[in-house]
């Protein structure tokens, strides 16, 4: 009898987390702070980070179908969430221009070194996988947007 009332509590309070979820991180439309309206991003360079840099930073998150169930929701939100505190292409020309070039050089590592997308994205987003031809392109924007800010 007091195994049952437990799996009933579990499963009670399996089914109430369904119902407290984040907010979505989704925005309509393109951020006045949108790199893209203030820097000029080659076609194949922005291409490359909607697939496998927006998700985590910027303002419009592509939610897969298991971000549906709680506690994975949660755990998305967390990860965005961070993904954005560290460096949100959607609100980009905010930065001062010191951060903003020292956000350019972290970008530039993180291509070239292999450290971004996270591995524990590109599990199940294999699309986000970045060719070393995605990888040297975003580097070498990302090094002379930062010259450019430099002057």
């Amino acid at each position: 009898m007091n195994k049952q009332r437990i799996l009933i509590g579990i499963a009670v309070l399996a089914v109430a987390i369904q119902f407290i979820r984040p907010a979505k991180n989704q925005s309509e439309g393109v951020s006045a702070n949108d790199i893209t309206k203030h820097y000029d991003v080659p076609a194949d360079v922005q291409k490359a980070l909607k697939v496998s840099c927006y998700d985590c930073h910027s303002n419009n998150t592509t939610y897969p179908w298991y971000s549906n169930i709680q506690p994975v929701g949660w755990w998305l939100n967390h990860h965005v969430e961070e993904g954005k505190d560290e460096l949100n292409f959607s609100e980009f020309a905010s930065y001062p221009k010191k951060k903003a070039a020292h956000k350019l050089e972290e970008v530039a590592e993180a291509v070239t070194d292999h450290w971004m997308p996270l591995d524990s994205y590109t599990w199940i987003h294999k699309d986000a996988i970045l060719s070393d031809q995605d990888s040297k392109a975003i580097a070498t924007w990302a090094k002379a947007l930062q010259d450019s800010l430099a002057k």
